[in-house]
């Protein structure tokens, strides 16, 4: 899973905002769930959202 996974998506663009994105890629990198949550919810992303990044991190799980 890599930033071609949510190129041009909301995701990517708030996660800018807050110049968190190389910390999100970080946590994917890691396979921390609870980081990336807490990033995406710090960048103000609904629950909806949070849980399909989420559900693509674990099918991504090992591909990366």
């Amino acid at each position: 899973m890599d930033d071609r996974d949510f190129e041009g998506t909301l995701v990517l663009e708030r996660l800018a905002t807050l110049d968190t994105l190389d910390d999100f890629f970080d946590a994917i990198d890691a396979d921390d769930f609870e980081r990336a949550t807490r990033l995406m919810k710090r960048a103000d992303l609904d629950a909806a959202t949070i849980a399909i990044v989420v559900q693509k991190m674990k099918a991504a799980d090992g591909e990366h």
